[in-house]
């Protein structure tokens, strides 16, 4: 927890909710820093994130990763079609948003053809596995975080999203 409100300034509501289990919260810090060293980049890594989070309906995920977006500088046409869960403006970053929802669709057992599209896109086998851990990482955050009802933080409220 010390470390958390180090990097935020506080401790987010959803972080002090994931706490009442220590297991889990370590579990996700350790996976999330896993997923940070990966070689997507921070923006490609961002796009997974809103993907899933969208995908499973968390309202604080999605508030909070509009927030880092916006400190990525994403373009602004790139946020609104990830919150509107729509095809991205950008052909290699709309090929990884349909292959996280390709690997979630199928569990994982993706049709050569949607790899080969990844691949094509100038993604590469490394990279599919890199999205694997990126959908389990947020996979257990966005179910935590709407298990237990964590609220979206003041700092986060200009974000606020629902699901379409």
């Amino acid at each position: 927890m010390a470390a958390t409100a180090k990097k935020f300034g506080r401790v987010p509501a959803a972080v002090a909710r994931l706490a009442t289990s220590p297991e889990l919260l370590n579990g996700f810090l350790k996976l999330s820093a896993l997923f940070e060293t990966t070689t997507l980049p921070a923006l490609d890594r961002e796009v997974l994130v809103m993907t899933v989070a969208a995908r499973n309906r968390c309202h604080l995920c999605v508030a909070m990763h509009t927030a880092t977006l916006h400190g990525l500088s994403a373009s602004p046409e790139l946020i609104a079609a990830l919150r509107a869960e729509s095809a991205l403006p950008e052909p290699r970053l709309e090929a990884l948003r349909v292959f996280v929802h390709a690997v979630m669709d199928t569990t994982g057992d993706v049709p050569a053809d949607a790899l080969t599209a990844f691949t094509d896109a100038g993604y590469t086998a490394r990279n599919a596995l890199e999205v694997v851990l990126g959908i389990g990482t947020y996979t257990l955050s966005t179910y935590a975080n709407r298990l237990t009802g964590a609220p979206v933080d003041e700092a986060f409220a200009a974000h606020t999203w629902h699901a379409a």
